[in-house]
């Protein structure tokens, strides 16, 4: 299986405060990859570096084996490579309708259409007029990952979507996630609920303080090493 997503190397931070240290893995094509990591590990930050948004040099992101470290956000975006942003960064002044088209007609056309996200989302048709902020939290992250996938990306990346949600609220949104991997997505997961990205991802990377100090696939990693990385012992 080939690698669609790589890291090699890479350092970024802000300013003169290094943040990621030689972080180096791959997304395979076609899987979900699960970032874990305490707060503070450098999750968003690393999200923030292969989308451009922080500097990296060019040999440090491959898309397809090809370097991309050079490109731009919007570049990176046309490339294929969306995010679903921690705290969902919705316009407040659009209705759900309107995000959603909106990202269509920035994005790359594909089988990603307003009526298959729908589909996906049933609530968001009944609420596609309201303003897409004044809905519940579920409901904006499920317009937040329809947003997304308007752009028929190939790699998506998702940002604690998790966070702030109640129990079954998460569950709704992450029983979505099959249909995504369905249909040729690649993802990089951050979650910070362990035992719910190994339900997914065919493959686990660890962060503390901006390093990888685990990786593999998910199962063949045991709790313990995970419990170990993710709490820096």
């Amino acid at each position: 299986m080939a690698d669609i997503l790589g890291l090699h190397g890479l350092r970024s931070g802000y300013g003169d405060f290094q943040a990621l240290f030689d972080v180096s893995f791959a997304l395979r094509e076609g899987t979900l990859l699960g970032l874990v990591g305490a707060n503070g590990a450098g999750k968003s930050t690393l999200f923030k570096a292969i989308l451009g948004v922080l500097p990296r040099e060019r040999g440090m992101v491959t898309f397809r084996g090809q370097p991309i470290g050079d490109r731009s956000p919007e570049a990176m975006a046309q490339l294929g490579i969306a995010i679903v942003p921690e705290g969902r960064r919705l316009f407040r002044s659009l209705s759900v309708e309107e995000n959603l088209r909106l990202a269509g007609e920035y994005g790359r056309r594909g089988d990603w259409t307003l009526e298959r996200v729908y589909g996906l989302f049933p609530i968001l048709r009944d609420r596609a007029r309201q303003p897409a902020t004044q809905m519940s939290g579920g409901q904006q992250q499920m317009v937040a990952i329809g947003r997304a996938l308007m752009a028929n990306p190939s790699v998506i990346l998702f940002d604690e979507i998790s966070l702030g949600l109640a129990p079954i609220v998460v569950a709704d949104v992450y029983a979505a996630m099959p249909a995504i991997a369905a249909s040729g997505i690649s993802a990089i997961v951050v979650e910070q609920d362990v035992n719910r990205v190994l339900r997914m991802a065919q493959d686990l990377v660890c962060l503390n303080e901006g390093r990888v100090v685990l990786s593999g696939r998910a199962a063949d990693l045991t709790k313990a090493q995970i419990t170990a990385a993710y709490f820096g012992e």
